[in-house]
């Protein structure tokens, strides 16, 4: 298994606002408040980032795969040029009705990062910002934050799902939690690399599409 710890950080609503009708093009994409200090505080820290995310738009015809791979190198470049870092992007590309195994709530994001990553979800923390991210999160047997600065915006339960350990403003407060209660060893943020580039998996059903940071 890879060494170093790793959050898995959902992107509408935790790094980037969420818009209903989908961010369709970079001209769209607005960083949310302090995400990028957070992913830079998380990287100060050594832990890895790994984005996961459902991208409905592709199936639904919105957008396409080579756009979405632009948005996320240029979000990749403007991470590292803050000081953070993206190992990985994950992504979903399926309808809600194509009963795929890897839209969240389903773990199959989680379960890709542990065969394609080397990553222990077990070992890790989601951050995200919907009850289907800290779902995904449980069945995978990984603990999680929720944000409220994206879909969920209050939460007036005290009872949290499994393995959900905390609501917090938004992802600089889940950066500040994390780097306490699961502290790695510091590295150097340079070992981030300053470009970013794009790969992505066979396409076929059930093997989801991947940018490599």
């Amino acid at each position: 298994m890879h060494a170093a710890k790793t959050v898995f950080v959902d992107r509408d609503g935790v790094i980037n606002v969420n818009r209903p009708a989908y961010v369709k093009c970079w001209q769209e994409f607005d960083f949310l408040p302090r995400s990028l200090a957070a992913l830079a505080l998380l990287a100060g820290h050594g832990f890895d980032v790994v984005v996961v995310t459902n991208q409905s738009a592709v199936n639904r015809g919105l957008i396409s795969r080579d756009r979405l791979a632009e948005i996320h190198a240029r979000m990749c470049v403007a991470i590292s040029n803050h000081g953070g870092g993206v190992r990985a992007i994950l992504y979903c590309p399926h309808r809600p009705d194509e009963g795929c195994t890897c839209r969240k709530p389903r773990p199959g994001l989680l379960d890709q990062a542990r065969r394609w990553l080397g990553v222990d979800p077990s070992a890790a923390v989601l951050v995200g910002d919907h009850p289907a991210d800290l779902e995904a999160a449980r069945q995978a047997g990984c603990r999680s934050m929720l944000v409220l600065s994206g879909r969920t915006i209050d939460w007036t339960t005290g009872e949290l799902p499994d393995g959900c350990i905390g609501v917090v403003p938004d992802l600089w407060a889940a950066a500040e939690r994390i780097v306490v209660d699961f502290a790695a060893p510091s590295r150097s943020t340079g070992d981030w690399p300053v470009q970013a580039m794009s790969a992505r998996a066979p396409d076929r059903d059930g093997v989801l599409g991947m940018v490599r940071a």
